[in-house]
């Protein structure tokens, strides 16, 4: 970075490093004084040649170019010239003993910051001191510039991604939705078992890296659940290690008896997605990351980095790697949104940032220790909760699925996807009806002459009238009617649905048949 970026920070620079294009000694001289004269605290290095002035700029430490018009062989607009190719913003002030009014005026459309007369040398402090002010005020505002593009940028992909996870997630709905069907058709017995169950994997694969890129771009509505923390990490450890390289040796160092917290293991996995890989880029040349969890008590006596943690009981977790480390002043903006020490187009700033919005909201800490060459330990720490932890719907799924006869109403836009959903169910001994959009459901609920509807499943999102809209009216005349909310979408982009409110129940795409059948079950058998 050349060294006028960072006039950003006074305190970083305590005086200005002026590159003088000057011939003449008595000039440099005089240009010199009168910059002391001026209050200018500086250092003033002279070249005379073209060769010594490219080589002082390519060393990057310049902070405002003071150039001679004419020079014997290289003049101040070639110097110019050069300056605005290679370093656009750094300040360039054209000083001439002859040169009149039509000289100025080409050089300052040329890109001179500012242009003076040798006799009027008096004027030197005010035009330097002016000239850094005005770079350092158009850094920041193409700094700021870029930031607004990036956010934009973000904007624009979370909508794009929200599109495509929709459309996505339909597909893998139906995939893995026809290979349980199959397998459980075949038996494990079947020589087309093992490429069913490939399929099936692939598919599993599809929509873990479908939630990963989303990670920077949804509004997750937080879901926290009492949850062992030991268990999401094991769950999470083949994902960890396909995000670091080979050459990095990653452990896992869990207390065996660990606390329960309530959190969003959706969003413990995205901040560990965001940790293991700042780590992995912090050892390009190898190291170890070890990720441990520990019970920790607080007291008025416990101190960790001059932080200051509430007392009580807390399950930490730290994610500890051997990296190149990082210096105080790097660590005070690590919380910052769109700070990155990483090269342009190699990271946005908000990871960490995500991370701590993440760890305030299930009510927790978050702590980072790091030195130059020693490496970087992250410590989180969640308040314990005296609750037993709740069973995962991946944990139950086991044994067989749960059978019924009651009469349910499907409505789901995506013609595969809703033959699939009418399929798993009918299989489970229900009556089914099915309609493609929200005014068809309320017409197939009329004409409906049978044992009455229990059971709406219908998509959030649909052409010409959405899942809640047609849900509303239904229960406006079937106050006993159950609905289960499904959608592709992602959290941001149903919220304003008002589906995502609490005892509201709703199942995200891509759903397994068991998943599907199981919560029909649970829905119905609820008072």
């Amino acid at each position: 970075m050349a060294g006028w970026m960072l006039l950003f920070n006074a305190k970083m620079k305590k005086s200005l490093h002026v590159l003088q294009l000057e011939n003449g000694q008595n000039d440099a001289d005089l240009a010199r004084a009168s910059l002391e004269k001026g209050g200018i605290a500086c250092l003033v290095e002279r070249v005379k040649t073209k060769a010594d002035f490219i080589g002082a700029l390519e060393r990057g430490d310049v902070d405002l170019v003071l150039s001679d018009f004419s020079l014997p062989g290289f003049g101040g607009l070639s110097a110019l010239k050069i300056v605005r190719a290679r370093w656009p913003m750094l300040p360039f002030i054209m000083v001439s003993g002859t040169a009149g009014e039509e000289s100025a005026v080409d050089a300052l459309k040329q890109g001179a910051t500012d242009y003076l007369l040798k006799k009027d040398l008096h004027r030197l402090g005010p035009a330097v001191a002016r000239a850094i002010q005005e770079t350092q005020a158009r850094i920041e505002r193409q700094r700021l510039e870029e930031q607004f593009l990036e956010a934009q940028k973000m904007e624009v992909i979370g909508q794009l991604a929200s599109g495509v996870a929709h459309d996505f997630n339909n597909i893998l709905a139906v995939i893995i939705g026809y290979s349980d069907l199959v397998k459980e058709e075949l038996g494990t017995e079947h020589a087309s078992y093992k490429y069913i169950q490939e399929i099936r994997h692939a598919a599993e694969h599809a929509s873990a890296l479908t939630r990963q890129l989303l990670v920077f771009s949804r509004k997750q509505e937080i879901q926290p659940v009492v949850l062992d923390l030991n268990d999401v990490l094991k769950d999470l450890d083949k994902m960890l290690h396909r995000l670091i390289d080979e050459h990095v040796e990653l452990t896992l160092d869990l207390e065996r008896e660990i606390g329960g917290i309530r959190a969003d293991p959706g969003q413990i996995g995205q901040v560990l997605m965001n940790l293991v890989v700042n780590a992995r880029d912090a050892m390009p040349n190898g190291g170890r990351l070890t990720i441990a969890t520990r019970n920790v008590t607080v007291d008025e006596n416990y101190s960790r980095n001059g932080s200051e943690l509430p007392s009580g009981n807390y399950v930490m977790l730290s994610v500890r790697d051997t990296g190149c480390g990082m210096a105080d002043n790097i660590k005070a903006h690590l919380f910052e949104a769109f700070f990155t020490t990483k090269p342009k187009g190699k990271g946005t700033g908000l990871g960490l940032v995500t991370c701590q919005t993440i760890v305030k909201q299930s009510g927790g800490f978050i702590l980072v220790h790091s030195e130059p060459g020693k490496g970087t330990t992250f410590e989180i720490y969640f308040p314990q909760v005296d609750q037993p932890v709740e069973k995962t719907t991946e944990l139950t799924e086991a044994g067989p699925l749960p059978r019924g006869t009651e009469t349910l109403l499907v409505v789901e836009d995506e013609p595969v996807v809703r033959n699939l959903a009418r399929n798993v169910l009918t299989m489970q001994g229900y009556d089914v009806l099915a309609a493609a959009d929200g005014r068809e459901g309320l017409r197939v609920a009329k004409e409906h002459k049978g044992p009455p509807i229990r059971l709406v499943i219908a998509d959030v999102i649909m052409p010409h009238m959405g899942g809640k809209m047609m849900a509303e009216w239904l229960k406006s005349s079937y106050p006993d009617l159950k609905v289960l909310f499904t959608s592709g979408y992602t959290d941001d982009a149903i919220v304003h649905h008002g589906v995502l409110q609490p005892g509201v129940a709703f199942l995200a795409k891509p759903y397994n048949p068991a998943t599907l059948a199981r919560k029909v079950r649970e829905i119905l058998d609820t008072p």
